[in-house]
């Protein structure tokens, strides 16, 4: 296996980091500060293909693997988690919209959403369906050409800010096989958008309640088949899961970029706390921690790239192994900087809170390791630990 970055790979993570540098950096504390939603910013993150990483081209897309997603979103998250993570949602959104629409939807919706112009939000969970997305209630009943949307959906990324919703909802029996994807105009009669959530993190993007009021939407929005919105949603979560695991790997890298440089400018007892080595036993643990959780989420990619058998095992333990010691790493360059870490002066404290909802969402890491146990008993174990 190859693990060092061809040219191409190492420009996009260039201009990832240049782009973070220039244009999330100066602003990342006040919109988290405000909970201003950086739409002008996202669109110029889309004229550099940010928007349409692995969406197809027949869609605008730049057709990238997710291994070279995942170079970009590091880079990104490094500076800015909150705004990385729905950028990275809306290349989910794309991604399936672009795979799965009608020509007419993909040619009203494609160009818009992968040039940053226009964003999509991906709404599967609801109320009462969290971890268990196979019960969501939320129905589309066929009425002629048309689909006629009742129901509800909680802890939508970009809710009343975005321009167009890919919905889950169910449109036959219950349990997986009932469920359907749809493209949905954000703004259509009938949708009601809830209260802007408080949240720890996140900020930078808003999080609402959907509710769906008789919405009309024609059959031709529909993404697929009836029924395979199961399928589409699981596809998406595998990546959206390295997605995740990604920004937390960037967010650690930031973070442990700032303990670098205060050790070596802070000084105590006569001497700079570079010089103490139980703080570069600390921080050699975290570097290790990090390099370890990156190259996991790489090869989940990579796995995901070449539609490997056991993939969906490796983006669950990326997911799972990246977002716990990354905000282990996180929290390590907090503690290291002392009181001043605690600080909003000091990025720490907003990396910190950014990547303590990754080990939530895109399923919990707990049903990260369910994934992983239900597979290793059924003897489907990944082949690097047979």
């Amino acid at each position: 296996m190859d693990f060092e970055l061809t040219e191409d790979q190492r420009a996009f993570a260039e201009t990832a980091r240049a782009f973070a540098q220039a244009e999330l950096a100066p602003h990342a504390a006040e919109w988290d500060e405000q909970a201003v939603f950086p739409r002008e910013a996202i669109r110029r993150a889309g004229e550099l293909g940010f928007c349409g990483l692995y969406a197809p081209e027949n869609a605008g897309g730049l057709a990238l693997p997710r291994l070279d997603a995942t170079l970009v979103f590091e880079e990104l998250a490094a500076v800015d988690p909150s705004t990385t993570a729905f950028i990275t949602i809306h290349n989910m959104a794309t991604w399936m919209l672009g795979t799965w629409a009608t020509d007419e939807v993909r040619g009203e919706w494609g160009e818009a959403l992968t040039s940053g112009q226009k964003l999509a939000s991906y709404c599967l969970t609801e109320p009462g369906s969290g971890s268990d997305a196979a019960s969501i209630k939320t129905r589309a009943e066929r009425v002629g050409h048309e689909y006629v949307i009742n129901g509800g959906k909680a802890f939508i990324s970009g809710a009343g800010s975005t321009d167009v919703l890919v919905l889950m909802v169910r449109s036959g029996d219950a349990g997986a096989g009932g469920i359907s994807a749809f493209a949905v105009p954000a703004q259509l009669p009938g949708i009601g958008y809830g209260k802007k959530e408080h949240k720890m993190g996140w900020n930078s993007q808003p999080t609402r309640q959907i509710s769906f009021d008789n919405v009309r939407i024609p059959a031709s929005h529909l993404l697929g088949r009836e029924g395979e919105g199961f399928k589409i949603a699981m596809k998406g979560l595998d990546g959206g899961r390295i997605n995740i695991a990604t920004c937390s790997v960037g967010a650690a890298q930031g973070a442990l970029a700032q303990a670098q440089r205060y050790l070596q400018e802070r000084q105590q007892f006569g001497k700079t706390l570079a010089s103490f080595q139980a703080l570069q036993f600390k921080l050699a643990d975290m570097a290790t921690e990090l390099v370890a959780a990156r190259q996991m989420v790489r090869l989940a990619a990579a796995k995901l790239d070449a539609g490997a058998r056991d993939a969906s095992t490796y983006c669950a333990m990326a997911k799972r192994f990246a977002t716990d010691a990354c905000f282990g790493v996180i929290n390590d360059a907090l503690q290291l900087h002392g009181g001043y870490g605690y600080l909003c002066d000091f990025p720490l404290e907003r990396l910190l809170r950014d990547a303590r909802v990754h080990q939530i969402l895109e399923g919990t890491n707990e049903i990260m390791r369910v994934i992983i146990g239900r597979r290793m008993l059924d003897g489907d174990a990944p082949d690097a630990i047979r």
